[in-house]
């Protein structure tokens, strides 16, 4: 299905009114409209009334059971703008559609893995099932078919949510599908609360009713939970709990969800956020309803004083996540090392320096500080191989939840920035062997926040002269999942400045702005084996180089590297790769089907050299460091092919 297509499904174009080329493309039939009519709206899981499958379908129950099923088969998350629709008319709720997907899953001995990353951490939210869980669960079920005492799946699965489920006070209670032997086996208290809430015309929050009947009753799937989200909300992201990170599976939904992952932002409501993304705004709501109940985000302006809930829910505190204010104030003496720049300052920090958190005037009032209202920001830009430094590096227990959040959600606010020096706080400088490279990252990652945040020297809004600015951490290639022109509007609007971290992977094509104003690549190509060659031929040093247009096959290895037994392949638009000199014919040629490629001596006799050198650069300890010896250097050869 074309995207012409599904832009008149999408307005509601029925068959008389689309433009002839639109007819055409569809073979001049009526019934191929109608089967695209109904497979973009169950792919797309749109309501029945309010879209134009209404006229090509005409059994509302038989659409929503295909839409379940089409969902369930590709694993996607429960429909929750449907749930008045789904549970009480179908007595389909969250639980049980999950609970089916797990029957599917395990019944075909699929892995874990197979789960997308929100379903997954929807089943981890109402089920208790994660990857542990599930492991163990098909133990046994292997088990009980080896001795002969099988068990179906379903025994297995629980048979109702986890009950310590996180219910927000503000969440609104409705009722679900409800029998009369619903009604016989509830006590006199729950009857009393489930007449209140079908009773009541406005329906009733959470937080107004008692906090054990309303667990007691979502769990026996009386009641359902609306989490509404209105044009005036601002919404925040503190860093991943209790996410999944399986795979992505691509649908319609999960792409908003990433879209908006990385868009929002506490100081812009969801009405501005849709204007921003020229996104659809229900649609916007949905995707943020779908974080708040998964506990992704936190909806910052609650408008229920809880002063007003039900005397139960006097234990209950929102669980939100203050900074500390000794952290918010930093000494940019200590950090700033340039005094060519700035005469003022007199340091150079090496990479295990640790910089005191105080501030250049002085104690700077930290109220003040965040009381200065919304402004633009500094954004710095890195790429995936820093969350994966991160991650792998086993540096610090608490920074994998904040590079869990960096990759997946895309984004690390100012608000978080905080919490997360805490723990590259934690962080030594010394390690061995490949593990120098996790904590040369997390080091020279610590300083540069230090140096960028609230950094009075690079605002240029003199209303910010005395704090400087705040600080984000954007993945490229979140930025990169946007729309070029949304990309543009989100920048524009939420940053001053923006700062990339240098080397980007090869992977990536880098984020190049004039507007606003960027410290790093100028152009995408800087980032591309063309600067690799142009530095070479710059300066007249480098490794024997070849470059391969795509198409070509060699048959024998060129004379230049026949004496090396490592060489450095680069497939264009990926990172290098060490090849033996034995097999790198086979390498080449397979690459050269598909791509150009680079072709540079790395070793000779043994392995060669890589030396990684962490910012910022000490000249005089690495004085020399890259020359051959006695200051020989190293021959550039480059050969066109044709």
């Amino acid at each position: 299905m074309n995207s012409d297509v599904e832009f008149h499904i999408k307005s509601n174009y029925p068959w008389s009114k689309l433009p002839p080329l639109i007819k055409q493309s569809l073979g001049n039939s009526q019934k191929e409209y109608d089967k695209c009519v109904v497979k973009y709206s169950v792919q797309n899981q749109l309501r029945y009334k309010q879209n134009l499958v209404r006229n090509v379908k005409r059994d509302e129950k038989s659409y929503y059971m295909e839409l379940l099923q089409y969902s369930r088969e590709h694993l996607m998350l429960y429909p929750y703008h449907l749930s008045d629709l789904l549970v009480k008319g179908l007595r389909i709720t969250p639980f049980s559609y999950y609970v089916g997907i797990m029957q599917d899953i395990m019944s075909q001995e699929k892995s874990y893995d197979c789960l997308p990353n929100f379903t997954a951490a929807d089943c981890l939210r109402l089920l208790g099932i994660g990857r542990n869980q599930y492991i163990e669960l098909m133990n046994q079920c292997r088990s009980s078919k080896k001795f002969f005492r099988k068990k179906s799946v379903k025994d297995l699965l629980p048979l109702k949510p986890v009950e310590d489920i996180n219910i927000e006070p503000w969440w609104r209670v409705q009722p679900g599908y409800i029998t009369e032997d619903d009604i016989k086996m509830c006590t006199s208290a729950e009857k009393e609360t489930v007449d209140k809430v079908i009773d009541s015309k406005v329906s009733l929050r959470a937080g107004e009713l008692d906090f054990n009947l309303v667990h007691c009753l979502f769990t026996r799937g009386l009641f359902y939970l609306d989490v509404c989200i209105e044009d005036e909300d601002y919404i925040t992201v503190p860093p991943l709990e209790g996410f999944v990170m399986n795979r992505v599976l691509g649908d319609y939904f999960e792409t908003l969800l990433y879209k908006i992952f990385v868009s929002i932002d506490e100081h812009t409501n969801i009405a501005e956020l849709a204007s921003v993304l020229e996104i659809d705004l229900g649609l916007v709501k949905n995707a943020v309803s779908v974080f708040c109940r998964l506990g992704f985000a936190r909806k910052k302006n609650i408008d229920f004083d809880l002063a007003d809930m039900h005397v139960s829910w006097a234990d209950y505190s929102p669980s939100t996540k203050k900074p500390e204010s000794d952290q918010l104030l930093i000494d940019w003496d200590a950090v700033l090392s340039n005094d060519n720049i700035y005469s003022e300052s007199k340091y150079s920090p090496s990479p295990g320096d640790s910089v005191s958190a105080t501030s250049v005037e002085g104690d700077v009032d930290t109220a003040a500080l965040l009381s200065t209202g919304h402004a633009k920001r500094i954004a710095f830009l890195f790429d995936s191989t820093l969350t994966a430094y991160l991650m792998m590096g086993n540096l610090s227990p608490g920074l994998k939840n904040h590079a869990v959040t960096m990759f997946e959600v895309g984004k690390l606010s100012d608000e978080s920035i905080d919490s997360f020096l805490t723990e590259l706080e934690k962080v030594g400088c010394v390690a061995e062997g490949e593990a120098q490279r996790y904590f040369d990252h997390a080091v020279t990652l610590r300083n540069t926040i230090r140096f960028l945040r609230y950094n009075r020297h690079l605002s240029p809004d003199p209303d910010f002269h005395n704090t400087g600015m705040g600080l984000d951490l954007l993945r490229c290639e979140s930025l990169l999942g946007l729309d070029p022109g949304t990309c543009s509007r989100v920048l524009n609007k939420n940053y001053a400045l923006l700062v990339s971290m240098a080397p980007l992977s090869n992977e990536i094509r880098p984020v190049s702005s004039c507007t606003p104003q960027h410290i790093g690549p100028a152009i995408p190509e800087v980032n591309s084996a063309w600067f690799k060659l142009f530095m070479y031929v710059l300066t007249e040093s480098g490794p024997p180089s070849l470059l391969l247009v795509k198409g070509t096959r060699l048959t024998k290895l060129p004379k230049t590297f026949q004496a090396y037994d490592k060489l450095l392949v680069t497939v264009w638009g990926h990172d290098p790769s060490v090849v033996s000199t034995s097999n790198v014919l086979l390498v080449l040629n397979e690459a050269l089907s598909h791509s150009a490629a680079l072709i540079q001596a790395h070793g000779f006799v043994s392995d060669g050299e890589v030396v990684f050198v962490p910012f910022p650069i000490d000249t005089s300890q690495n004085s020399g460091k890259f020359c051959l010896g006695s200051g020989e250097k190293s021959d550039l050869v480059i050969k066109p092919v044709t």
